[in-house]
This record gives C-alpha cells, sequence and structure tokens, in this order.
C-alpha cells in the first residue's frame, strides 16, 4: 500500500535529508521525513498555542490558577491525548486496509516496506522528535532520566526506516490504545473529579486496554518478533557487522533465497541482520514489556487509592497524610511536592502550587504530604473566619 498521506515529499527536502539518511542506512526516511516535521510541528502547537487556548476557555477557573509546572505538565498531557488518539486511528486503518503488509511473509516483515507502515513510522517519530525537544528545552524539570527515554524511544523507532521489521510499526504502536483514559485519569485528578463514577469508569477502561494490549496483544507480538529475528539470523542472514556501513560485501546475502523482487522488498538490500541491530530492538522489546507488567499492578493499586471500600482502598482524610508518601504509578510523571508561594488571595499553602512536576525513567506519580496539609490548613482557615 502506497503512503496515503496527502501531501507528497518536498525534492528538495529530500536532497537535504538524504546524505544523512545514507550515513545512518535510513533509506526510507527521505519519503517520509516531510511526515515526520509535520507531526513534530503538529505536537509543537498543539502544546504551546492550542492546549493553554483551549484550557482557559473550557477551564476558566482551574487552569489559570496553575502554576507553570502544573500548566506545563497539563499541556504534555494533551499532546499526549491527541497523539496517541491520532496514532491509534491510522495504526487500525493501517492493519485494516493495507493488503500487501498483511500477505507478507517472514522474510517481508523483518525487511519489507509499504508506504502505510512508513507513515506510522513517521508520525511516531515525529512524536518522540517533539519529546527530545520538550525534555531537552525543560531539562530541569524532567531530569536526566526522560532525556534517556526520549532519545532511546526516538533511536528506536529510527530503525524502522532502514527498513527493518516495519511490519511491526502499526502493530506496536497500539500499545497506545490505553494511554487516551490513562490521560483522563490525570484530568480528572487536576478537575477535582478525583474517586467520581466518570474516574471510576475511566479507570475500567484504562486496565482493560492496558491488559489487553500491552500485556497480551504485546507479549503476544513481541514472541512473533523474536521468532522473525531468529529464522532471519538462522538463515544465514545474520552478521556480526552491518554491511551497510562498508565492512562486508555481498557474500553476506542469503543463498538462494526465496523472496520475490518485488515493490515490497525493494529497500531490502543485502537482506542481513546485523547482531547490534537485532540486539538493540530486542532488549527495547525486552524492557519494554518488563515496564508494562510492572505498571500494570501499580495501576491497580494507584486507581484503588482513588475510591472507598469494598472497590477501593481510600483512607480518611487524617490517615492519608502518612499513607500517601507511597509512590504512586501513573506512568510517565513523577510528581513530589516542595514548598511554593500561595496564589494570590489564598491563605496557606496552595494546592496546585505545591504540585511539583519531576520527571524521570521510574515513571511514578508520588504527592507527598504538602498536599494534604494544604487543603487541611485551608479547611482550618475557613473554620476560623466563620467563628
Amino acid at each position: 500500500m502506497h503512503d496515503p498521506f496527502p501531501i507528497p515529499p518536498p525534492e528538495s527536502l529530500q536532497k537535504l535529508i538524504q546524505p544523512f539518511a545514507d550515513y545512518f542506512s535510513l533509506h526510507t526516511l527521505p519519503l517520509h521525513f516531510h511526515e515526520v516535521l509535520i507531526a513534530a510541528v503538529l505536537y509543537h502547537v498543539t502544546n504551546k498555542f492550542i492546549s493553554p487556548a483551549f484550557s482557559r476557555f473550557c477551564f476558566p477557573r482551574i487552569y489559570p490558577n496553575f502554576n507553570e509546572r502544573t500548566k506545563l505538565n497539563w499541556d504534555v498531557h494533551v499532546v499526549s491525548f491527541v497523539q496517541s488518539t491520532l496514532i491509534n486511528v491510522l495504526a487500525l486503518w493501517v492493519i485494516w486496509t493495507d493488503q500487501e503488509r498483511a500477505d507478507m511473509n517472514w522474510q517481508g516483515k523483518v525487511w519489507g516496506y509499504t508506504g502505510a507502515s512508513g507513515l506510522i513510522q513517521a508520525f511516531a517519530g515525529g512524536y518522540f522528535l517533539w519529546d527530545l525537544f520538550i525534555t531537552l528545552r525543560n531539562i530541569n524539570i524532567f531530569g536526566l532520566g526522560m532525556l534517556a527515554h526520549a532519545v532511546s524511544a526516538l533511536f528506536v523507532f529510527s530503525l524502522g526506516f532502514r527498513p527493518f521489521l516495519n511490519f511491526y510499526g502499526p502493530t506496536f504502536i497500539l500499545y497506545e490504545l490505553s494511554s487516551p483514559f490513562l490521560n483522563i485519569h490525570w484530568f480528572c485528578d487536576k478537575l477535582n473529579m478525583t474517586g467520581t463514577k466518570v474516574q471510576l469508569y475511566n479507570g475500567i477502561m484504562l486496565l482493560f486496554t492496558f491488559f489487553s494490549c500491552r500485556l497480551l496483544w504485546g507479549s503476544y507480538q513481541s514472541v512473533r518478533v523474536f521468532n522473525d529475528v531468529y529464522r532471519a539470523i538462522n538463515s544465514g542472514a545474520g552478521t556480526l557487522h552491518d554491511p551497510e556501513l562498508g565492512k562486508l560485501n555481498n557474500g553476506t546475502v542469503v543463498p538462494d533465497s526465496p523472496i520475490p523482487e518485488s515493490e515490497i522488498m525493494r529497500f531490502a538490500g543485502d537482506r542481513v541482520v546485523p547482531l547490534w541491530l537485532a540486539v538493540a530492538y530486542l532488549a527495547s522489546n525486552i524492557i519494554l514489556n518488563g515496564l508494562n507488567w510492572f505498571w500494570f499492578g501499580k495501576m491497580i493499586e494507584t486507581i484503588r487509592k482513588r475510591f472507598d471500600p469494598p472497590l477501593g482502598t481510600r483512607k480518611a482524610e487524617k490517615k492519608i497524610e502518612i499513607e500517601e508518601k507511597e509512590p504512586v504509578l501513573v506512568e510517565g510523571i513523577n510528581v513530589t511536592s516542595h514548598p511554593s508561594t500561595p496564589a494570590p488571595g489564598m491563605t496557606g499553602v496552595d494546592y496546585v502550587s505545591a504540585v511539583h512536576v519531576d520527571k524521570d525513567g521510574g515513571h511514578t506519580l508520588q504527592v507527598g504530604q504538602t498536599e494534604v496539609r494544604s487543603r487541611t490548613a485551608r479547611k482550618s482557615s475557613d473554620q476560623a473566619v466563620a467563628a
């Protein structure tokens, strides 16, 4: 299936990126680089302009009172919601309509290419390019852990432009089916909807999609990836060096390869799997699957803390001050409390201003005692005024 994106790649941009693509053996990148840039610009505009304008209009009493860190965190979640929704729709459409992709054998899945799958790689790459930009720009907030995550994610998704395992691009993007519900869960907390029926029903959908897409579907597809890469290496296509870098000659081509010459295999080249490439891809896959299983357990714990028994484990207000010391996972954000200046017109410590956003590789959300003290202080102050 050809690339369905309505804007063709500009010839001048192709020539500009071609030396970079040749140097790093990203043969299909010139065909999709304009899509990478368009996606990155879309997410930047959403973060910088659309999210603040939309949020001020829809939540005029909440969003403007956030401190700068919380506003940044809010806008990043809006981008994540937009990106995950968009990429899921595109991936499902490609899986259902790309017949050439559906007909691929194991060789096609390892070395094959279709324009539609390349589009998915491009929009995913555009998001991680934006993620790298926003992390570098706010490195004092997000930290080195999230910087390493952004670089690693962009690197892994860029491998699809060799092309390598291009077939599995739309497949693993479906991990993101749980992300819209994850973002809604976070927004519920910020909109004073913690413990409501909306958050309960959304939490059920979050757990269902996370378990179905990341644990069941993701683990199954990981086994298929391992099997295809193993077959490629076992067929004699594995090498210790990368022939793309000129270290090997055409003798590394799989002998008597049964792969028919076609449009799908036009970028296959010598059809070898360098050892570093297989190790990098499969190791990343193992790490992500391990994190998914870890996150699922923490996610259940997090959601249950939002609700009263018997469904939840929420304690009385005075007991939360002790219990909330324990980190609570909400994948991707680590929020720790710190003293801050109260908002105009408010006494004591503002609950929103007391939240400090700090991203790291731990992917946790930790709310400290400042949150509880701030709400308690405001309640005591109101009682004193009433008296």
